[in-house]
């Protein structure tokens, strides 16, 4: 079936122009972060040859499943392009007997187990809304040979701004002197206290040098603070000083920065020990996943000045917060809002369905993870 280049261009381009931070886009040139450079120039506008509009409608009989919520410009796009079934939650039980064995794509924001993957057998694709997959059976997609993507890149930029913020936020207290304002404190008891932290002559520790990671490190530069890292390995070219054990690094800084995944290997990395190593001056953010934390020991290390504060924008079993954190009045809590604008999400919801195209139209999505990065597409 012969395609015409103009068809294969608009394609690419596209790819590139939407996602300028991957490193590999189907075999093209990579394109590194930096000031957007001007669009590249259009061919004359060509009419879409018969054969491409039967490619482009050929993917109406394909049944994509969305289990639970999903980002409405998601849903939109998949509803154009494909045929979209919705169902309540990620419950197997849910799906027509009739309908399971002709679904082939998956676009979710929620968990996805071993047993709804296997409930679905032509399934082919789960295309997750986020970076983080912690909650997809990654592993157990690729012993059936199903894909598994997610929406790295889209988001780093907007994520490493709120870690910022709510470092700020945490040793300057700004959320307490807002409260202090609003009650009306400051009229009638005066300037609100001195806050004893600074960000003046701390070290920065950040746990998961990933993309994330070093966007991260970059704004903690400009602050003239040094960076220091822990990852399961050295990056390369990533100058930082790196530490092999996460313990490590919490004894050479003052501050740490959580971005780790959430993994076996990270699930309650952040513990009594290694709070107690940050010292009574520390400061610890996460903006990762709340399972890398043991959330018991990090209340008990808060309440009794283990630590200093903590910023938290992640929890181990969200939306439910444990009342221990809740009770200590320094730490700052958000509700996993890191990536949450509107520019943001609707990029992540733009990138959900492109992986499906891609992987419906050339059986190449633009962002697999790495379980999956080798499954072929079948037939």
């Amino acid at each position: 079936m012969k395609i015409s280049p103009s068809f294969l261009w608009f394609r690419r381009v596209n790819a590139v122009s939407r996602y300028p931070f991957r490193n590999r886009l189907h075999g093209f040139a990579s394109v590194a972060a930096g000031p957007r450079l001007p669009d590249a120039p259009r061919p004359p506008r060509l009419r879409a040859t018969s054969t491409e509009r039967s490619i482009l409608s050929a993917t109406k009989d394909i049944v994509i499943l969305v289990p639970g919520r999903l980002h409405p410009h998601a849903v939109g796009r998949i509803g154009d392009r494909f045929r979209l079934v919705r169902i309540d939650r990620a419950d197997p039980a849910l799906v027509d007997p009739a309908l399971a064995g002709q679904v082939r794509g998956m676009a979710a924001m929620t968990g996805i187990d071993a047993s709804f993957i296997d409930a679905l057998p032509k399934l082919e694709i789960i295309a997750n809304f986020g970076v983080g997959y912690d909650a997809v059976d990654a592993r157990h997609a690729a012993k059936r040979g199903v894909m598994v993507t997610n929406t790295p890149d889209v988001l780093t930029e907007e994520v490493a701004d709120t870690a910022i913020g709510l470092l700020i936020n945490t040793v300057r207290e700004l959320a307490k002197a807002e409260n202090y304002l609003r009650a009306g404190r400051w009229e009638g008891e005066g300037a609100y206290p001195l806050t004893r932290a600074t960000l003046r002559g701390r070290s920065v520790g950040i746990f998961g040098m990933g993309r994330i990671g070093q966007a991260i490190a970059r704004r903690i530069e400009a602050f003239g603070l040094p960076v220091a890292y822990h990852n399961r390995r050295p990056v390369d070219g990533v100058a930082y000083a790196y530490h092999d054990t996460l313990k490590g690094l919490a004894e050479a800084v003052d501050t740490m920065i959580s971005v780790a995944p959430g993994t076996a290997a990270t699930e309650k990395a952040v513990n009594a020990e290694i709070l107690a190593a940050l010292g009574p001056d520390g400061v610890f953010v996460n903006i990762g996943r709340g399972s890398t934390v043991d959330e018991a020991d990090l209340a008990a290390a808060l309440k009794n000045g283990t630590i200093r504060a903590a910023g938290l924008d992640v929890f181990a079993d969200e939306p439910r917060v444990p009342q221990a954190l809740l009770d200590v009045d320094n730490a700052t809590l958000l509700p996993h809002v890191g990536s949450a604008s509107v520019h943001t999400r609707q990029a992540m919801a733009d990138l959900v369905v492109d992986n499906l195209v891609g992987w419906f139209a050339e059986g190449r999505p633009i962002s697999p993870v790495p379980e999956t990065e080798a499954i072929a597409r079948r037939g």
